[in-house]
C-alpha cells in the first residue's frame, strides 16, 4: 500500500518573519540500514504477509444499482424541494406575465390591469412572503437538502412521509389556484367577479405557511424526536471481544446500524488480526516429551495400551495446566509491550532534544526544513521504534516515508514527543487507520425484524464486513422512580462517647 502524502509547510511568523529550523545532526552508525529496515510486515512473529488482503474489508460496491440506490432519494428530495418552494413564488408571478389569457380575454386589458394592481395592503403580504420564504430556504436546506452519509436498504418512512406530504400539498395548491383563476375568469362578466391579484398573492403567502409548518413537522420527526435517550445499546466485535455501550434514541432499526457504524468508526479502537494469537513460548512448542521404548519380552498390545494411557494422561496434565501458561504467556506479553514503550518514549525524547526552530538568530547551523529535520533525528528512535510496532503488530500500517511525513508534521507545528508518539501508542478510533479511509463503507445488515420498525427491548442485529463483525443488543431503560425524603434536622447532630479505652 502507497503511503499516505501530504504536504508540510512552514508558516512564516509575524513577529520574527522566516523561520528555519536549526538541525543538530547526530552520528550515524554503519548499521543505518538495518535499524530502519524493520518497519515494514516481513517482520511480523507471526510470519504473515503485510498484503494479505482477507484481512481487511473489501472494495465497496460501484455498480449501477449502487449508484442509483445511493443518489436516487436524494434527487427525487431536490426536486421537491424545489417545486415545493418556487410554488408561492410561480403564483405570484404567473399572472403577471400574462400566463392565464381568460382574464384578459373576458374582462379587457384596462379591467385585467386593474386587477393585477398591487396596493399598500398587498405589497406588505408580498414583503411579509419574501421573508416567509426565506426562512423556508435555509430550513429546508438545513434539513432535506443536505448529502446523506449512508445508504440505507429501506425507505426512511417518516422522511418519505414528508416528502409525500409536500408533493400532496403542493399538487392540491395548484389545482385549486388554476381552477380558482381560471374557472372565475370565465364566468365572470364584471371586474368585481374575478379574483384579484391581492385574493393571489395571499393564496400564496398560505401555501408557504403550510409549508412552514410541514417543515417543522419534518423536524420533529426526522431531528428532535431520537434525541431522547430510551434504550441502551451494547456493541461487541467479533473476533477480538472489543465492546462498548451507549444510549440511543427512538430509532429504526436500520437508522440504528448507521448510529452504531458512526460511534464504531470514532470510539472503538483499530482491530489488529495480528494481535489474536497468543505468542507461544518454545516450551509449549514441543508437543510431548515422552519417549517409549520397546522392551523385549513385552505383549505389543500391552505396550500400546500403556503407551496410550500415558499419552492421555500428559494430555490431560496440559490441559489443566494450559490456562496457567496462557496467564504467564500474556503478562510476559504485557510486560515487554511496557518495556518497548519506556524505550521508545526515552528514545523520542532524546531525539527531541538536539533540535530547535531558528528565527533570526545567526548561528553556525546548518538550516532545514520540516521534512529534512525529520530524516536527521529520525535514525536515533528508528529502533525502538521499530521494536515497539513489531511486539504490537503495527508494522502493516505504518511505512517509514508515512512516519517521516508525521513527524515532519509534528516539528513544523511544535509539538511534543509524546504528541509525535500519539498515532503509534494510542490504537482508537477506526479512522485512524489508514486503511479505513475509503470513501465508501460497505456493512451488511442481518436482522430477523423488519429493518424499518423501531427499536425495541430485546432488539439485536448484526453488522458484518469481511472478518468483522458487530453484534448489537438493545435493552430498554428501566423506569426511574425518584421519591423524596426529609431528613429530621434533630437527628443530624452527634455527640462524642469517650470510654476507658478510647484515646483522643
Amino acid at each position: 500500500m502507497a503511503p499516505f502524502q501530504t504536504a508540510v509547510t512552514l508558516t512564516p511568523d509575524n513577529r520574527d518573519g522566516q523561520e528555519v529550523i536549526e538541525v543538530q545532526i547526530l552520528p550515524q552508525d554503519d548499521n543505518w540500514g538495518e535499524n530502519t529496515t524493520a518497519i515494514t510486515g516481513n517482520t511480523s512473529e507471526q510470519s504473515q504477509s503485510t498484503e494479505d488482503v482477507s484481512n481487511w474489508p473489501g472494495e465497496p460496491d460501484t455498480g449501477l444499482s449502487f449508484v442509483c440506490q445511493r443518489y436516487m432519494g436524494t434527487v427525487l428530495t431536490y426536486v421537491l424541494s424545489i417545486v415545493a418552494f418556487l410554488s408561492p413564488l410561480a403564483m405570484v408571478v404567473l399572472p403577471k406575465l400574462g400566463f392565464f389569457p381568460a382574464l384578459s380575454s373576458r374582462l379587457g386589458l384596462a379591467d385585467t390591469t386593474k386587477l393585477l394592481a398591487c396596493g399598500a395592503e398587498c405589497k406588505g403580504q408580498l414583503v411579509s412572503l419574501a421573508f416567509k420564504m426565506a426562512i423556508l430556504a435555509v430550513g429546508a436546506w438545513a434539513v432535506f437538502l443536505r448529502k446523506p452519509h449512508a445508504t440505507l436498504p429501506r425507505f426512511f418512512l417518516f422522511r418519505a412521509a414528508v416528502l409525500a406530504f409536500v408533493l400532496v400539498c403542493s399538487f392540491a395548491y395548484w389545482l385549486f389556484y388554476i381552477v380558482q383563476v381560471t374557472e372565475t375568469a370565465r364566468a365572470a362578466t364584471t371586474p368585481e367577479e374575478t379574483v384579484d391579484y391581492k385574493a393571489l398573492v395571499a393564496y400564496a403567502s398560505s401555501l408557504t405557511d403550510t409549508l412552514l409548518f410541514v417543515h417543522y413537522l419534518a423536524v420533529v420527526l426526522v431531528e428532535i424526536r431520537h434525541l431522547q435517550p430510551m434504550y441502551y445499546i451494547k456493541i461487541v466485535r467479533s473476533p477480538d471481544g472489543a465492546s462498548r455501550a451507549f444510549g440511543i434514541g427512538q430509532l429504526s432499526i436500520q437508522r440504528a446500524a448507521v448510529w452504531v457504524l458512526e460511534k464504531y468508526y470514532t470510539e472503538f479502537p483499530i482491530y489488529n488480526p495480528y494481535l489474536e494469537r497468543i505468542p507461544v513460548s518454545k516450551s509449549r512448542k514441543n508437543s510431548s516429551s515422552f519417549k517409549f521404548y520397546e522392551v523385549d519380552g513385552v505383549n505389543n498390545t500391552s505396550l500400546q495400551q500403556s503407551q496410550s494411557r500415558a499419552m492421555l494422561a500428559a494430555h490431560a496434565r496440559r490441559r489443566d495446566s494450559s490456562h496457567n501458561e496462557r496467564f504467564y504467556e500474556e503478562h510476559e506479553y504485557e510486560r515487554r509491550v511496557k518495556k518497548r514503550r519506556a524505550r521508545l518514549i526515552t528514545a523520542a525524547e532524546e531525539a527531541f532534544t538536539h533540535i530547535k526552530r531558528l528565527h533570526n538568530d545567526q548561528v553556525p547551523a546548518i538550516p532545514m526544513d520540516p521534512h529534512e529535520a525529520a530524516q536527521a533525528i529520525f535514525p536515533s528512535m528508528a529502533r525502538a521504534l521499530q521494536k515497539y510496532l513489531r511486539v504490537t503488530r503495527q508494522q502493516p500500517r505504518h511505512s517509514v516515508e508515512s512516519i517521516l511525513v508525521h513527524l515532519a508534521n509534528c516539528l513544523s507545528n511544535d509539538l511534543t514527543p509524546k504528541a509525535f508518539l500519539e498515532q503509534y501508542l494510542v490504537s482508537e478510533p477506526v479512522l485512524q487507520n489508514e486503511k479505513e479511509l475509503k470513501e465508501v463503507q460497505t456493512w451488511a445488515l442481518i436482522c430477523e425484524e423488519l429493518l424499518t420498525r423501531p427499536l425495541g427491548d430485546n432488539t439485536s442485529f448484526q453488522l458484518r464486513q469481511n472478518d468483522i463483525s458487530l453484534l448489537c443488543t438493545v435493552k430498554k431503560f428501566p423506569h426511574f422512580n425518584i421519591t423524596e425524603e426529609v431528613v429530621d434536622p434533630k437527628s443530624n447532630k452527634f455527640v462524642l462517647r469517650l470510654n476507658s479505652e478510647t484515646s483522643v
